[in-house]
This record gives structure tokens, C-alpha cells and sequence, in this order.
């Protein structure tokens, strides 16, 4: 088989790759050929070795089963196999979790372990954690852990369940634009909506996003299925050859209310869940890609492991605060197919606003729960396009009353069209988004940046450092919740290391050190940070400013910190010591810091018994 660009580049590549990481991610888009890929590494560089590959799905198993099986003798683990692994066959295929006895002997005699949909592995968990201890504590020194995935980052703010304790580092193999540039993926064209009856507000979002038992009521109450059902009748005639559609809910209740009122339209349509059984659920999935089944309304199935590309829309019913969510479904339907020059991506669930196009994704081996909590602006990426206030990247939300009596409620991009009329409706009748819902109202990341390198430096040219250099301890016992934000900040931006970084583990574990040796310094003198319930980066700008939030002491104390580094680096180490350091305070500003902290990378009664037994 002939090798994409991107995959040979990998294979070319991969002797280097396995030199420098010993775990890390293969990062690529959904249906860009992570599968093939993984199979030519086992191929030209594990042939005759032993090979260990895991998903979390039968379904997934079974597509790996058919890709290596043709040139490896495969097995395929039950539930109730036992014995010693890898005899008479060289690649063990598995669920995380079965058959846990042959996983345990064939851990340490693996020469390659690949993960599939690795943003699944959780590190803390009761099955990933067992397989990576023991590649940890009993594998090969020279084998290799591969994670597959075209979304790597978990939504956990559990600081213990990161995918950076799992794998040292991301490697970035495509990206979904060039994907579409060589004609392997299709161009999403996103039709957003903003359905304003859907009451999301007062819902418990701890556990990272939407409780669906929360969410399907309030979806079922609103108007978002008929907004999606009147859009996509719309958009159905729109597409080449025919129209066949992926539709996600998050329970069952919100897609049975969908098949329902998609049969009222006369639209061959099925539901399929996690307890349809298989043999039904494939025979409607076969129906579903020769178009017999125009519409497959989802739950919980499609998102992953599941392959149509004559799929040419996508609707989006399920709010999330996931970002691997919205960028998993949506990819499912960006698979090139004969005939078919795009995808349409009908968003009623505000995702494309939060998040922004899945195109322009970023992802990250570290979160936090400021990870999920920022997604609850329901406009968060559009306001994050707005640079000034005539910024060329303002949206507009169309508020024209349809015949129907409901708004029409398009999003849009402003100057895009004559007289800043809706694309859809064709009225005048849209308020421009930035400004109705305040987005700017904190400093942006740009303004900070040009205050703090203004500003600094002239400040602290005029300080008298004798008195306030010496004023530290007194400066945090007195500092309030806000003013702690600050002075961690400018402590992050002394303590962390400017020096160049190669890779985001690299980043990640530079910026980790000097955190640690943040929280050490605050054990040791009992200095105690609040947690926060976001981290406001205006807080930063005041002090900088010695403004109405933080006061002199603390102001000038910290510009004391960030000062001397001007003095001791060049612009360009103070320009990394700034990326990382605002990056520092804000975990400290949503984890918060006391004498109870028991991280990965710091725990503070280890640091306090080594400090009691230093004195001694």
C-alpha cells in the first residue's frame, strides 16, 4: 500500500522518534489513516516482535483484528482466555481490562504497545493505571508505548489523571487543513445556531461537563431539535450525491424525541446506542453507508471508532465542555468518498461557538478544571477572536423572528456580506456578539503581554530595592486571595527557567519544576493559596499597574521578582519565562496550594519531612 505523505514522513522519521521518547502520542485527525500508519510501523520496524495493542471497544478491536491480521498471526483476548502470551501468535489485541492475567505476562515481554483513541488512557484509573505501572516497573528497557488519537487531552482537573503521566510528548503528524488540501479530508462548511431557550445555566459541572441527566431535559424542553430538524431539511438538498447524516445526542431520551421528529419529515431514519446489540447495530451502520438509512441518530456510538465516509453532515445536539467530544464527532463525517466535496456541520448546541472550528483545535497534555470551566461562556472562542474593537473577526447573531415565530438565530461573520445581512435569512436584523455579551470584559493575553514588557522595567528602574526587595514574607502573609494571584505570578516568572524548550512535555516539565519549587516555598513558611474559581488574567494587569485590586506593597514587591530578571536575561529568555510563568499561575490560582498538596510533582509533607530532616 502506498504510505499519505504525512504517515511516510512518520515512517521516515520514526527511528529518530523511538530514540528520543520512549512513550508518546501520534497525533492525527480522524480518518486521516492512524490505522494504516500503525500497522506500517509494526511492519518495517516490529515484524517477528511482540506487540501488545489496547482500545477501550470491541468495535475497535475487531477494525484492528481485520488491518493486522493480513501479514501477523493476531489474537484476539476473551474474557476468559488464560495461559502465557504470545505463543503461536505475535500480536495481542485486547480491551484494557480483559483477560488481565495474559496482559500481566505479556506486559514485560512486549517490545511495542500501541494505544488506540489514547485520550482514553487514564492514568489513575483501575485499568490503564495497571497496564502502565507494569510497563513502567517490568517492561523492556528498549520497548516503546505508542498512544493513537486525533484528540489527546483529557477533561479531568484531577491533577493525577493527566495524559502527561502517561506519555512524554505529542507528535503532531497532520493537521486537518492540509489533510483537505491533498483531498483526504473534505472541507467542514459549520451551519451555527444559538437555540436562546436552552436553559443551561445553575447545572453542577465538577465532574468536568454536562450531567446528562441535567442537559436531555432541558434539550427536550427548548427548541434545539426543531431548530436542527428545519436546518437540515434546508441543508439535505445541499450536498452530493445524496444526503446521509451522523446526528449526536447525549442520551437516549434527546435522540428518540430526534427519530421521531426526523420520521415526521419522511426521512429514513435508525437509532443506534451502546445497548443496541452489535449484530444489529452493524447490519444498521451497513444500511447507513449505502444511504438505505438516510439519518443515524447516535448516542454514545459514533464518536469513536466508527467509519462512513459517504457521511456528509453532521448534527451536533450535545453542549459539552468537551472539546474532544465536539472535535471526535465532527471529524466522523470529514472522510473524503467519490462524489462528495464537503461536509456540512449543523451546530445547535453553541459547540462551534465555544470552541471554535475543529480545524483550529489546540491540545494540550496538562488541564485543569479552568480546562472545562472557561467552555461555560457558550461564546468563549468568538470572544477570543476579538483582538481590538474593530477587529475584522467579530460574529454577528442574527435575531430576525421566522415565519415560524422563532429567531433565526445564525451566527456569522461580520463584513462578510453586503450590509452585514444574514446569510440564511437575508435580514438586518443581527447584534454583533462581542459587544452585546461584553467578551472583552478582562484583559486579553495580548494586552497583558505589551503592559508587562512596558511596564516593568521603567518600574523598577525607580524602585528603591532596599526596602521593597525585603519585604517578601510580609508582602504573602498579608496578601489576599487576589493579591496571591499576582505575587504567583511574578514568583513563576523569577523561579522558571528561560531557557528553550523542544517539545510540550519539555515545556511542561520545566514549568512543573519551578511550580514545585513555588509550592515548596510556600509550605515552608506557611503561606497558604486559595483556590480559585477561574484565574483572571486583569489581576495581573493591576498589579502591573498598582491599580484598585492589588495594593502598593504587594504591586511592588512583585515587580521587584519580575524586575531583576529583566536585568539578568535577554527579551528572548523573558519572553519564554513569561509564557510558562502564565501558565504557573494560573494552576496555582484553580489547584490552590497548602501543607495537604500530594501532586505528582510535589508533595508536601515529603517536602516538609526533608526540610526537618535537612535540619537536623
Amino acid at each position: 500500500m502506498r504510505l499519505r505523505n504525512w504517515q511516510q514522513k512518520i515512517v521516515d522519521d520514526f527511528p529518530m522518534i523511538i530514540r528520543q521518547h520512549q512513550r508518546f502520542i501520534l497525533k492525527a485527525p480522524t480518518g486521516a489513516g492512524k490505522t494504516v500508519l500503525a500497522s506500517e510501523i509494526v511492519e518495517r520496524f516490529y515484524k517477528g516482535k511482540n506487540i501488545v495493542v489496547l482500545c477501550h471497544r470491541l468495535v475497535l478491536l475487531e477494525q484492528l483484528e481485520r488491518a493486522l491480521s493480513k501479514k501477523h498471526r493476531v489474537r484476539k483476548l476473551t474474557v476468559s482466555d488464560d495461559g502465557p502470551a504470545f505463543e503461536g501468535y505475535e500480536i495481542l489485541l485486547s480491551t484494557n481490562m480483559r483477560a488481565k492475567d495474559v496482559l500481566a505476562d505479556a506486559i514485560p515481554k512486549a517490545d511495542l504497545i500501541i494505544v488506540d483513541e489514547a485520550h482514553r488512557v487514564s492514568p489513575n484509573g483501575t485499568g490503564y493505571k495497571r497496564i502502565l505501572d507494569d510497563f513502567e516497573k517490568h517492561g523492556k528497557k528498549e520497548a516503546r508505548f505508542i498512544g493513537l488519537t486525533a484528540s489527546p487531552e483529557r477533561r479531568t482537573g484531577d491533577q493525577r489523571d493527566q495524559l502527561h503521566l502517561a506519555f512524554d510528548t505529542i507528535i503532531d503528524c497532520a493537521n486537518i487543513e492540509t489533510l483537505i488540501e491533498e483531498g483526504i479530508l473534505v472541507k467542514p462548511i459549520y451551519r451555527p445556531h444559538f437555540v436562546h431557550d436552552l436553559d443551561l445555566t445553575g447545572i453542577d459541572i465538577s465532574s468536568g461537563d454536562f450531567p446528562v441527566a441535567k442537559l436531555a431535559p432541558a434539550i427536550v424542553k427548548s427548541s434545539m431539535i426543531d431548530y436542527a430538524l428545519n436546518i437540515y431539511s434546508e441543508e439535505r438538498e445541499n450536498v452530493s450525491p445524496k444526503p446521509i447524516s451522523a446526528w449526536f445526542c447525549p442520551d437516549v431520551t434527546v435522540a428518540e424525541a430526534t427519530l421521531e421528529s426526523i420520521k415526521i419529515f419522511g426521512i429514513e431514519a435508525s437509532l443506534v446506542t451502546a445497548q443496541t446489540p452489535i449484530s444489529e447495530r452493524m447490519k444498521l451502520l451497513k444500511m447507513h453507508e449505502k444511504g438505505e438509512v438516510e439519518a443515524m441518530v447516535s448516542v454514545g456510538v459514533l464518536a469513536e471508532g466508527w467509519d462512513n465516509p459517504q457521511c456528509n453532515i453532521i448534527v451536533h445536539l450535545r453542549p459539552t465542555l468537551s472539546k474532544v467530544l465536539w472535535g471526535q464527532s465532527v471529524g466522523r463525517g470529514l472522510r473524503s468518498a467519490p462524489g462528495k466535496d464537503k461536509c456540512i456541520v449543523i451546530d445547535v448546541s453553541s459547540n462551534w461557538s465555544t470552541f471554535g472550528p475543529v480545524e483550529k483545535l489546540e491540545w494540550s497534555l496538562w488541564s485543569h478544571r479552568r480546562s472545562y470551566m472557561q467552555y461555560m461562556n457558550r461564546f468563549n472562542w468568538i470572544g477570543q477572536q476579538q483582538i481590538g474593537e474593530d477587529s475584522e473577526d467579530s460574529y454577528m447573531l442574527c435575531e430576525n423572528q421566522l415565519p415560524s415565530k422563532v429567531r433565526c438565530s445564525h451566527i456569522y461573520k461580520k463584513n462578510a456580506y453586503s450590509d452585514d445581512t444574514c446569510p440564511v435569512c437575508g435580514s438586518y436584523a443581527a447584534i454583533d456578539i462581542h459587544k452585546e455579551q461584553n467578551l472583552d470584559s478582562t484583559l486579553n493575553e495580548i494586552g497583558l503581554h505589551r503592559l508587562f514588557f512596558d511596564r516593568v522595567e521603567k518600574v523598577y528602574d525607580e524602585m528603591d530595592l532596599s526596602v521593597w526587595g525585603s519585604l517578601g514574607n510580609t508582602a504573602w502573609k498579608s496578601a489576599d486571595v487576589k493579591e496571591q494571584v499576582f505575587l504567583a505570578f511574578c514568583k513563576a516568572f523569577l523561579e522558571v527557567s528561560g531557557e528553550p524548550t523542544q517539545s510540550e512535555s519539555e515545556f511542561w516539565d520545566v514549568a512543573l519544576k519551578a511550580e514545585g519549587n513555588i509550592r515548596g516555598y510556600l509550605v515552608e513558611n506557611d503561606f497558604q493559596l486559595a483556590k480559585q474559581e477561574e484565574f483572571k488574567l486583569a489581576l495581573i494587569a493591576d498589579g502591573m499597574l498598582a491599580g484598585k485590586e492589588i495594593r502598593t506593597l504587594q504591586a511592588h514587591y512583585g515587580i521587584s521578582l519580575c524586575g531583576e530578571v529583566f536585568k539578568t536575561h535577554t527579551l528572548v529568555e523573558a519572553e519564554r519565562k513569561y509564557q510558562k510563568a502564565i501558565k504557573i499561575a494560573e494552576r496555582l490560582a484553580v489547584m490552590g496550594c497548602s501543607s495537604r498538596d500530594n501532586l505528582p510533582y510535589f508533595n508536601a509533607a515529603d517536602h516538609k519531612a526533608g526540610l526537618k530532616k535537612a535540619r537536623i
